[in-house]
């Protein structure tokens, strides 16, 4: 586990001094609500206690020095010449170029780099390293801005410089996460607020063990057939075509199946959200959001499609589905309280035994968003 502590001692390790500061910005789960944020929908994600963390202090000149421990390789550019390379280093480099684009003057900083969020898990590790050294150059520039501002610059450096063409929930999340809640947001009008969690649930993460990379993914893919869709039916978003209108369409059958999914979700995040529901009532519509996933959007996979099975047949789940983009990394399960670690166990033996994989699994604790720390 990563601390202050011991990301600070890492810093004084390589450098030879205590950093200044200390930035930690958290990966993400999606209760519901999966590509539905990229067609200006509705989405309820929780912050999690999993954070990339950067140890550092500013410069007086335009130099970023920063050491990745995870990767155990150190980068170093000039803010006043970001040219495109690599590797973890784009993302810090795609967030200096987003701010230098909206006129902001940047200094540069030393530091050290580590992170807790599992990459290409489907939990965003992207939006954690983004928000993690957005607001190390803010500091270290002596400038602020507020979380939303945040969010859409990390979000302009993920999809104009990485060049995956994300929605903002991600970087929404982990720039505003508040603790004990998870955050209902329009990705529209980027109007939100916060929802209380079932009482006598818990949310358990399973980490299918197999990865990819989003950017290589078929992610753009299906963002490109929801915007084809959508001018195909004169509206500006998936986010305005509703029931009645896909039935009347005259849409290709994969586009009419991608578009029911976005309508469908869209509809169970409002169900969702009113708090109104009992976690019996969520678990059908977590259970409905994966076969739509699946069937519709066609975004799944046998790894995700085995545990998620397997934990909707087990004792206490009331429901279960992928997270994330999907493809590979996580799907989540809201499980009955007490019965969370003869849960874990079980689908634990049995996905291991029907897919020869090793999961791993971790409750999700809705966490706070990102801040910085002064050493």
């Amino acid at each position: 586990m990563i601390t202050p502590t011991s990301i600070s001692e890492a810093f004084r390790l390589h450098y030879g001094y205590f950093p200044a500061f200390i930035s930690r910005a958290p990966g993400r789960v999606n209760l519901i609500g999966e590509h539905t944020d990229y067609n200006d929908g509705f989405v309820l994600p929780l912050a999690l206690p999993h954070s990339t963390w950067i140890a550092f202090t500013p410069r007086t000149d335009a130099v970023v020095h920063l050491h990745s421990l995870d990767f155990n390789q150190t980068e170093s550019f000039s803010l006043l010449n970001v040219t495109k390379s690599l590797g973890w280093i784009e993302y810090v480099k795609g967030v200096a170029w987003a701010l230098q684009q909206q006129g902001y003057v940047l200094k540069g900083f030393d530091g050290i780099v580590q992170s807790d969020v599992p990459i290409g898990a489907g939990l965003s590790s992207s939006a954690a390293i983004e928000l993690a050294s957005l607001n190390a150059f803010l500091t270290a520039s002596q400038l602020s801005l507020a979380p939303v501002q945040q969010a859409q610059l990390a979000q302009a450096a993920e999809r104009d410089w990485v060049g995956t063409n994300c929605g903002i929930m991600d970087q929404m999340i982990s720039a505003m996460g508040q603790k004990g809640r998870a955050l209902f947001l329009d990705c529209r009008s980027l109007d939100f607020r916060y929802v209380a969690l079932p009482n006598n649930a818990v949310i358990v993460v399973m980490d299918t063990g197999t990865r990819r990379a989003l950017k290589d993914s078929r992610y753009n893919e299906r963002r490109a057939e929801c915007e084809l869709t959508a001018k195909h039916l004169g509206k500006t978003s998936l986010r305005d075509v509703s029931l009645a209108d896909l039935t009347h369409a005259q849409l290709p059958d994969t586009l009419q199946r991608r578009t029911r999914h976005v309508v469908s979700e869209n509809h169970r995040v409002l169900q969702v959200a009113t708090g109104l529901l009992d976690a019996v009532q969520i678990g059908t519509l977590l259970n409905e959001s994966h076969q739509s996933l699946r069937d519709d959007f066609e975004v799944s996979s046998q790894a995700l499609d085995s545990v998620v099975g397997i934990a909707q047949q087990s004792n206490g789940c009331f429901g279960a589905r992928m997270t994330g983009a999907g493809f590979a990394g996580c799907a989540i399960a809201l499980v009955e309280k007490g019965f969370e670690k003869k849960f874990i166990e079980t689908v634990g033996a049995r996905y291991s035994q029907a897919t020869s994989l090793v999961p791993s699994f971790f409750l999700a604790e809705a966490s706070h968003g990102a801040e910085v720390l002064a050493v």
